[in-house]
């Protein structure tokens, strides 16, 4: 059984560990320990730390706020602590090419959608994007001629809700190789963008990509 804090030497405490040896030194529950500082008066630092780290393994990165605040130890200061450390981890550790991705102007998503740029039929594409502009996942809604009875709202904001984004950017190919929108490409963005302002999800811009080149509705004016 491990001593409780207090009666751990000051040599061995996570804190004195980790300026000494590096936090790769520490093991998840001493990381976890020094996350949290202290215990509560009925409960010693290590054994709250014993159940972050039990449920951790278990939610395997999804972490909910409402969880751990279940657990006996853990209040909404250290809720929130712990779920922006591992925000923060995400954000400048993570990443697959895809996801984490940071989109800050039309050229930013070009990497994202150049297998569908040349394709022979239209691909409608939604990226969705978290409050720091990051891509949590790309899809494909449609495949075709796309008009707005193809393209419906509904296909197009289930997975950003599931996803809980912040916003979208929408992508499609011109196989014809014209970058000029199309009165159907423009109708079909302005209505969702609306159907996105009622979900609180926001259109970013819809981009038209071709072998050669893209066009931004947004820089174009349409949004």
């Amino acid at each position: 059984m491990r001593k409780r804090m207090r009666d751990t030497p000051n040599r061995d405490r996570p804190r004195e560990r980790l300026a000494t040896r590096g936090p790769q030194a520490l093991t998840d529950a001493e990381l976890l320990a020094l996350l949290l500082g202290r215990g509560t008066k009925e409960r010693d630092v290590w054994q709250v730390a014993g159940d972050v780290e039990r449920y951790l393994e278990h939610a395997r990165g999804d972490l909910s706020y409402d969880d751990l605040l279940a657990i006996d130890g853990i209040g909404s200061a250290k809720a929130c602590e712990i779920m922006a450390c591992f925000e923060l981890g995400r954000r400048y550790l993570g990443g697959d090419g895809v996801s984490g991705h940071r989109i800050a102007r039309p050229e930013d998503v070009l990497p994202l959608v150049e297998k569908w740029r040349d394709k022979k039929q239209e691909y409608f594409i939604c990226i969705t994007l978290n409050g720091a502009g990051e891509v949590i996942e790309r899809r494909v809604v449609t495949v075709g001629i796309l008009n707005q009875s193809l393209v419906h709202p509904r296909e197009v904001f289930s997975e950003a809700i599931t996803d809980r984004a912040a916003s979208v950017i929408l992508v499609h190919n011109h196989p014809s190789g014209t970058l000029e929108p199309s009165t159907q490409d423009i109708g079909i963005t302005r209505q969702l963008v609306e159907a996105g302002s009622i979900l609180g999800i926001r259109v970013l811009d819809h981009i038209i990509v071709t072998k050669n080149g893209h066009a931004s509705l947004k820089e174009l004016g349409h949004l």
